[in-house]
């Protein structure tokens, strides 16, 4: 066909859809997290990315997850998480072989069990990322910040919310009940105390808030989803951005979007809604409840863990001002300039980091969720070995 001469496939398209017959839209849904993210970095003045620092982390990054075969199954493998498969039984609440004989209590799972077991991992999950935030401590003495003991261990930060929940469903306390969360008699105040009580002088942080969030949850699946969570995410149909999209639209504890600049638009980061799809992906092993077509669409999730490993490695830095309201131990705002700057440039620096290890290296198993789950655990493990070299941006607020 010479340059001259129309092409007829061509032709043929354009003539369906001016007879309205072609559908050139995609439907899929968008979480609009990345979008805005690249926004806010374009826009920011306080907060830059070092895009050779993110070359070097990417090659760093790929060698540490390859030789530690970093994947689902290492979520899967900390004693805190539940595991589906021991969750059966009566109670629905067993994990890690912890009750009964042998690995799994000794007892063979039928599907009814099986299916009550996802159910109540699903439950847990739900409720572990409803309650997922604000753990930091302002104590400066280790021994003297907020945890919790639980079967011979004693838990800190994040963990300490996870080795709460299971303490509670030990001593009979129905935490992952919707229908406890929302009697008003039986899941009060008091009880979110002794639920999260910490072996230190030191109490959990915003214990109201996370009542409130429990209650608007219990309200909105009694009102949409039947009571349970595990509908919330059949109602998705199978898609993580729609998964996200029903979190934010149905919870407002859940909307985690703010205004930025002037923009006529709030910039969506939606942490733990995204952390609630990724973990589920992660605790099924992208299976069942856990299965979702679009999970790269999940972007990391911005906390301030993971904005103070990638300062660390230079990949992101900061403007005088602001380094030094972090060094000082400063309190940024919720919603502030600042922190939104913080949150977004670490999802699109991540971004970048998990394009440069695509391309150098297109067999890596990889996203941005392993990506993030590897940053935060670095950190911590950082963190335990008195490593940290500089500390992360303190925010007070129920996003993360």
């Amino acid at each position: 066909m010479s340059d001259d001469e129309a092409d007829p496939e061509l032709l043929e398209l354009l003539r369906q859809h001016l007879q309205g017959k072609l559908n050139l839209r995609n439907d899929e849904p968008e979480t609009g997290v990345l979008e805005d993210a690249r926004y806010v970095y374009d826009n920011a003045i306080d907060v830059a990315i070092q895009m050779r620092a993110c070359k070097d982390a990417a090659a760093v990054l790929h060698a540490q997850m390859r030789d530690k075969g970093y994947s689902t199954a290492s979520w899967g493998a900390h004693e805190l998480h539940p595991d589906p498969a021991a969750m059966h039984g009566s109670s629905g609440f067993r994990r890690h072989g912890h009750d009964g004989g042998g690995e799994d209590g000794g007892e063979e799972v039928d599907e009814d069990d099986e299916e009550s077991g996802d159910a109540a991992a699903v439950a847990f999950v739900f409720t572990m990322d409803l309650l997922n935030f604000s753990f930091w401590s302002a104590q400066k003495e280790p021994e003297r910040r907020f945890a919790v003991e639980y079967r011979g261990k004693r838990w800190t930060g994040y963990w300490s919310m996870v080795a709460a929940l299971w303490r509670a469903l030990d001593e009979g306390i129905p935490i992952t009940d919707t229908h406890f969360w929302q009697d008003e008699e039986a899941c009060t105040l008091e009880v979110m105390r002794h639920v999260f009580r910490s072996c230190t002088d030191e109490e959990m942080p915003l214990l109201a808030e996370r009542l409130a969030c429990l209650r608007e949850a219990g309200q909105v699946l009694y009102e949409k989803y039947q009571c349970h969570p595990l509908n919330l995410v059949l109602a998705a149909n199978g898609s993580a951005a729609g998964l996200v999209n029903l979190l934010a639209e149905d919870f407002s504890c859940f909307r985690d979007e703010h205004p930025f600049e002037g923009r006529r638009r709030p910039v969506r980061i939606l942490k733990r809604a995204q952390i609630f799809v990724a973990d589920l992906w992660a605790c099924f092993r992208g299976e069942r409840y856990g299965a979702f077509r679009d999970i790269d669409k999940i972007t990391m999730f911005a906390d301030y863990r993971v904005p103070q490993i990638l300062n660390s490695m230079g990949c992101l830095y900061y403007s005088p001002p602001l380094e030094t309201a972090i060094r000082a131990g400063r309190e940024i705002p919720s919603g502030s300039s600042w922190e939104v700057q913080l949150r977004a440039c670490s999802i699109w620096c991540v971004e970048l980091i998990l394009k440069e290890i695509r391309q150098t290296h297109p067999d890596a198993r990889v996203n941005a969720i392993l990506l993030d789950f590897f940053l935060y655990d670095t950190i911590k493990e950082m963190e335990a070995a008195g490593k940290e070299t500089v500390p992360h941006h303190r925010t007070r607020s129920i996003w993360y």
